[in-house]
């Protein structure tokens, strides 16, 4: 190490919150790596210096590079804690080989890969990989299928179900899906592509309104990019295309040992708990922590890369397990770290809340008979979408005030609560719905009202009511083409003061975050026209629309306060 690395990585320690790292480390880099197709992929490898015994290695896979910061961030905190690391660019990207084309070939390449880190006289077999978010899928690509198995897992801020992410309940993910396609598209024309950017930004505002979309890549980047072109043309319901990018099916048992560290504002999020959930369920060895972070936020940063080093020295050089139960999840609006030993918590006790006529929101469901509530959705004129789990900030909690006052929201609102109420786990709502065309979505947010009116967002959901996917599954229609539409929302950890007021919006869409539904069949990378939809929502004693609440009880879960209400640890 030069002197100018070791002060820079010193610096990233102390941003990392890690403390005095000793271990000393060469580092050799462009190692090519030949895939069984013949494409050559190139990876950074650091080893302790002075230390010609095999070791284990902590394999990293990543789109955005091996050098500069990504070496800085991912690889060199291991490597100046002692483990041997090989860092390597995927195919198409930073000077390896071959067409990037994201998800798709990290299976294949990924097993040859540590088929050759085994073959390699400093590695002794063991290999275990880490990492966070497109690091994650990486993972998720070849854990369930190597043998023998790795070592352990650092499954952070992803999804085994990958394709979840940019199609939510069917409907697509618009405004993540471009930012990424930005990030990913400039990256290595533009090294400071992931920073802030006002001029870029605006380009993406823009772009996300552009009609057919299927050239939006090109507005924002000057180019083509694969991704968004995959996006774009594959974006029907149970399109083969992704099927072999998903490994939700894949086997549990054949699992490593697991970390997980996600936020209450990330993307991913429903999806990794469920991947947690069947973890344990299949038996395996899991531990997850929660925090009230954005996607790759600093603090979420901090946090994986802090859980990251224990959890590998306890599965590759035989330190103590990380401190904490299977679950650690930080409860919003409290300050407040909950521990449990499996997700969702059992704890908690299901609480329906009812729609009612009026705009009221109850614990009894309406009485007799009830005229509908009406909206038109203009897709000329979407309804706005604000804040919630976006991949790049602003996100998180806004004032919805300026939304719901719109006509073409409905909302429906408790009085003042005489009692906090603990919200842990899953909740989803279900609602009655008479749409006047065949293809529309429906958008389900829950709201925190405090006592001066402000109405933040706590979760929300979206579902694409369109031809074929109604009438499917837990969606049916009654003789009057009354669709019951259960919504999955965001699971959450989250406190409802006393005096606050629970509020449900009900709209046809949250636009950019959410594609625009045009009311037609045109296909979604190409549509250009578009047409208005209204809206009937019944809340009757025939149609008990609700929102399902998981309320924990005061006495459960063990909470230590933190003074800060970002760190992992209390």
């Amino acid at each position: 190490m030069n002197p100018l690395s070791g002060v820079a990585g010193m610096a990233v320690d102390r941003m990392l919150g890690l403390g005095p790292a000793a271990a000393r480390y060469e580092l050799r880099r462009d190692v090519a790596v030949e895939m069984p197709d013949g494409v050559v992929l190139l990876g950074d490898h650091y080893r302790p210096a002075g230390d010609e015994q095999p070791l284990a290695v902590v394999l990293i896979r990543s789109p955005y590079g091996r050098a500069g910061l990504p070496g800085l961030m991912f690889a060199a905190p291991l490597a100046r804690r002692g483990f041997q690391v090989f860092i390597q660019s995927i195919r198409g990207t930073f000077g390896s080989g071959g067409l990037f084309r994201p998800f798709s070939t990290e299976q294949e390449d990924g097993l040859a890969t540590v088929a050759w880190l085994r073959e390699q006289p400093w590695c002794d077999g063991r290999v275990a990989m880490t990492g966070a978010s497109y690091l994650g899928h990486t993972q998720w690509a070849i854990a369930p299928y190597v043998n023998p198995p790795l070592q352990s897992v650092c499954l952070n801020i992803t999804a085994a179900k990958i394709s979840g992410a940019f199609y939510q309940d069917g409907v697509p993910s618009l405004q993540n899906a471009l930012n990424w396609t930005g990030l990913i598209g400039r990256q290595e024309r533009s090294p400071l592509s992931a920073l802030p950017n006002p001029r870029q930004m605006a380009r993406v505002r823009r772009a996300l309104r552009k009609i057919p979309l299927q050239a939006a890549d090109v507005a924002v980047t000057g180019a083509p990019v694969a991704f968004w072109r995959d996006f774009t043309s594959h974006a029907g319901p149970g399109d083969e295309f992704w099927a072999g990018t998903d490994h939700d099916h894949a086997d549990l048992t054949r699992l490593p040992p697991v970390s997980m560290v996600t936020g209450w504002w990330d993307l991913f999020l429903p999806l990794q708990l469920r991947d947690f959930t069947a973890i344990q369920a299949a038996g395996g060895t899991a531990q997850l922590i929660v925090g009230p972070w954005l996607h790759g936020e600093p603090a979420e940063v901090k946090a994986i890369t802090g859980q990251d080093i224990a959890w590998l020295e306890h599965h590759l050089n035989g330190g103590p397990p990380p401190p904490g139960p299977p679950v650690r999840v930080f409860l919003q609006q409290a300050a407040t770290w909950l521990e449990f030993g499996q997700w969702p918590p059992p704890a908690t006790v299901t609480t329906a809340y009812y729609l009612r006529a009026s705009g009221r929101l109850a614990l009894d469901a309406e009485p007799g008979d009830a005229p509908p509530g009406t909206f038109v959705y203009d897709p000329a004129d979407p309804t706005p979408s604000a804040g919630g789990p976006l991949l790049q900030p602003p996100g998180k909690q806004v004032d919805n005030q300026a939304i719901e006052a719109r006509p073409d929201v409905l909302t429906f609102t408790t009085d003042p609560l005489p009692v906090r109420q603990d919200l842990v786990g899953p909740v989803s709502a279900r609602i009655f719905v008479r749409t006047g065309r065949q293809h529309a979505d429906l958008f389900v947010r829950l709201c925190d009202v405090d006592e001066k009116g402000v109405s933040r967002n706590i979760v929300d959901g979206v579902r694409r009511l369109s031809p074929p996917t109604v009438p499917a599954g837990d969606v049916q229609a009654d003789d009057d083409r009354v669709l019951a539409v259960e919504v999955e929302l965001f699971p959450t950890a989250y406190r409802v003061q006393a005096g606050h007021r629970i509020r449900v919006q009900v709209s046809g869409g949250a636009f950019p975050r959410f594609a625009r539904n045009f009311g037609t069949a045109q296909p979604f990378a190409t549509a250009t026209s578009a047409v208005r939809c209204r809206f009937e929502i019944y809340h009757d004693s025939q149609h008990p629309a609700c929102v399902l609440l998981p309320v924990l009880p005061t006495d459960a879960g063990r909470a230590g306060e933190v003074s800060s209400g970002n760190g992992p640890r209390g």
